[in-house]
């Protein structure tokens, strides 16, 4: 019996760690003059599950926006974090920049989140903003800069498409 209970916990934590809680969506929304933004109703309903554990806020590390991190998630990255060797001066060099601006968040009983100021800053956020999906993390970007970001002329997306994805066929489906 014992083993049995063993056997289930290990697999129950190798299925836990595969499993991602896909995030569809981009939503359009404003934020008022003392940074709070009102989650759209789509959104907070996939959020649901994460409402009690709360969020990570955090600077992307590629673009000027922010990551919207369910706590689920984020100790799963943290997991992956605390395996660096901190005695490595890069991986300590990237512990530091990738937590630099990270605060935890609460939605309020209304379906706000409070953007702090530095992060406001950081996101040049002005009063439109888009919330756009990132597979398990929401992006937060100020309007124009997300539209710039997927507009650019810099990258050609069918390359990229072709270049990330094209190789992809892990399941013989025929399906990338």
């Amino acid at each position: 019996m014992v083993r049995c209970g063993i056997f289930f916990y290990i697999f129950a934590s190798i299925i836990n760690s595969y499993t991602l809680n896909s995030i569809i969506g981009t939503y359009e929304c404003k934020v008022d003059a003392k940074g709070r933004l009102l989650l759209p109703a789509p959104l907070k309903k996939q959020l649901n599950a994460s409402l009690q554990a709360g969020f990570v806020l955090k600077r992307s590390v590629f673009d000027r926006c922010l990551e919207l991190w369910p706590m689920a998630e984020w100790d799963l990255m943290m997991l992956k974090i605390n395996k660096l060797n901190r005695f490595n001066k890069k991986n300590n060099d990237f512990i530091r920049k990738f937590m630099a601006g990270v605060k935890v968040i609460e939605i309020d009983d209304l379906g706000r989140l409070l953007i702090p100021k530095d992060l406001v800053t950081f996101g040049s956020i002005q009063k439109d903003v888009v919330l756009s999906s990132k597979v398990n993390i929401v992006e937060l970007w100020d309007k124009d800069l997300y539209e710039e970001s997927i507009g650019g002329d810099d990258v050609d997306f069918a390359d990229l498409a072709e270049e990330v994805m094209g190789n992809l066929n892990e399941d013989g489906n025929g399906i990338s």
